[in-house]
């Protein structure tokens, strides 16, 4: 393996690494528009230019491969110059609406401007650009063609990661521009992502546009819960101005990088399927019309547990959007404790494709079936209950109504003495339940999801659950000390912790092993 020396600091890598390669190994951050680790290299941009000793002109180091003993400078003056002049090339014909732009903040132009720009500018006039402004190519996506730096980021997405290859460069030459092709517009399942690797303001996502500025977002880590791939992504919400979004705490949600499981990418069934974390929400405990305390609705299910004769006409439908701590908890109450309760879960499919979007809508189906090691079928638990079988008939997130239909879910109502509904929004089958328990949603609460590649993998706490809602584990454990058998857990942790030592699979992991990427279960 050829080894190198960039900026002082020697590194050996592997044959056919590119010198901007190596320094990002290094952590040497080299400046780049075009360049982007998972598209192939253009090398249009020419920001990246670095001096290599022994060559007589500058290379781009996106494009150079590494030879042994190459000594490399990233910051000389002739580099810093380069940098300058590329910058001084792109402004010329971008226009200063930084104000306006949603990209500000986060706009790698701006950025290095601050940083290598030429401040004393040879340009006496200001030359704009007279293309179309801000227009929609898609349901998703506004295109900006006075603010493309034509970096083509965009145009290598859509021909080598969708393959449905949208964009082109037209009128090459002193007038090159952005734009789809004839006819076409930009409708896949991942258009939002060139919105994340579009470096400058050229692309903006039409949902978050002009809705809140990036400096008062916090990044909360979290998974997508929108099917069984699990993308890792950032939560991102407003942690500056409650008195501005009084209702939405959630401004967007970000893919964040994991190789193993969505690279750099995310749908867009999942990028925008975020509302429901603000809206709709099931805020208090209530009983039939009447709102409730939470110690009279936990009453009200000891009291229906207490008074059965045997806990087999106890009947519980789980959900896959639970976390494994959740669906451990679960298991503790109605399998160890309660035993003879029968237990399955639901796992709604819908359609998918043959990149992220799984059909499988459901973040811990496998999760699901290691833990309660059920079917992932709950028309046995309706049948059953149809048939008068239960009295306490307890239901986790799922709306019945939607799979089952309406007369089913009525009839239901009416032969069980309790019909519990936890879950974290108001849907058709909340009118049925006897009593409704308002739970958090997943970014509310830290836990773990197991996706399709049997990979656990965390979620972060944002933000304190709405109003009077609890974590599903949380509620569990206080139906559990009323009925005189304490879940004494104080966190996630330590369910987690009780969960590796009674669940083979889950072997010895920790939060810690764990950490940001996951960690694969037997």
């Amino acid at each position: 393996m050829p080894t190198l020396t960039i900026d002082g600091k020697q590194i050996e890598v592997p044959a056919g690494t590119t010198v901007i390669q190596a320094a990002d190994k290094l952590g040497i951050t080299i400046p780049r528009y075009c360049y982007h680790p998972a598209l192939p290299v253009s090398g249009n941009c020419r920001i990246c230019m670095v001096e290599i000793e022994k060559q007589p002109k500058l290379q781009i180091a996106c494009y150079t491969p590494v030879a042994d003993g190459m000594v490399v400078h990233t910051n000389s003056p002739k580099v810093l110059e380069s940098r300058k002049t590329v910058l001084e090339f792109l402004l010329v014909n971008h226009p200063v609406d930084c104000p306006v732009c949603d990209q500000a903040g986060e706009c790698k132009l701006q950025d290095y401007y601050m940083e290598h720009g030429q401040y004393d500018s040879r340009l006496s006039d200001v030359k704009v650009k007279k293309e179309k402004k801000a227009f929609s190519i898609g349901p998703t996506v506004m295109l900006d063609q006075e603010r493309c730096i034509l970096c083509t980021r965009c145009v290598r997405f859509s021909d080598t990661i969708t393959k449905t290859s949208e964009f082109g460069v037209f009128n090459r030459g002193d007038h090159s521009q952005l734009d789809l092709y004839p006819g076409k517009k930009l409708d896949n399942n991942y258009s939002g992502n060139v919105v994340d690797i579009c470096p400058v303001g050229a692309l903006t996502d039409s949902d978050f546009r002009f809705k809140c500025r990036v400096w008062y977002l916090a990044q909360t880590k979290s998974v997508c819960p929108g099917c069984s791939q699990g993308c890792n992504i950032t939560v991102e919400w407003d942690k500056m101005r409650p008195h501005q979004q009084k209702k939405a705490r959630v401004m967007r949600l970000k893919p964040r990088h994991n190789p193993e499981v969505n690279d750099y990418w995310m749908c867009d069934k999942g990028r925008y399927n975020y509302r429901f974390i603000d809206e709709n929400r099931i805020q208090y405990p209530q009983l039939g019309d009447e709102i409730i305390s939470w110690d009279k609705a936990i009453d009200t299910v000891a009291g229906a547990v207490k008074s059965l004769k045997n806990t087999n006409r106890i009947g519980v439908i789980a959900s896959a959007q639970l976390t494994n701590e959740d669906l451990f908890v679960v298991r503790k109450l109605f399998k160890d404790t309660l035993k003879g309760s029968q237990i399955e879960f639901d796992a709604p499919q819908a359609d998918g494709d043959d990149f992220l979007l799984k059909a499988d809508r459901n973040p811990n189906t496998a999760g699901a079936i290691k833990i309660l090691d059920a079917k992932g079928n709950a028309q046995e638990i309706i049948e059953k209950a149809k048939a008068g079988e239960f009295d306490v008939l307890y239901v986790f997130g799922v709306n019945l109504i939607k799979l089952y239909g309406k007369d089913v879910v009525a009839a239901i109502a009416k032969k069980v003495k309790l019909f519990v509904y936890q879950g974290s929004n108001v849907n058709d089958t909340c009118s049925y339940a006897h009593l409704n328990l308002p739970s958090s949603v997943y970014a509310e609460k830290e836990g773990t999801f197991t996706n399709c590649q049997n990979k656990v993998q965390r979620i972060w706490q944002a933000f304190t659950p709405l109003a009077e809602s609890r974590g599903d584990w949380q509620i569990l454990s206080l139906l559990s000390s009323k009925l005189g058998t304490e879940l004494t857990y104080k966190n996630s942790q330590e369910v987690f912790q009780e969960l590796t030592k009674q669940v083979g699979a889950f072997g010895d992991m920790s939060y810690e092993k764990i950490s940001d990427k996951g960690v694969t279960t037997t």
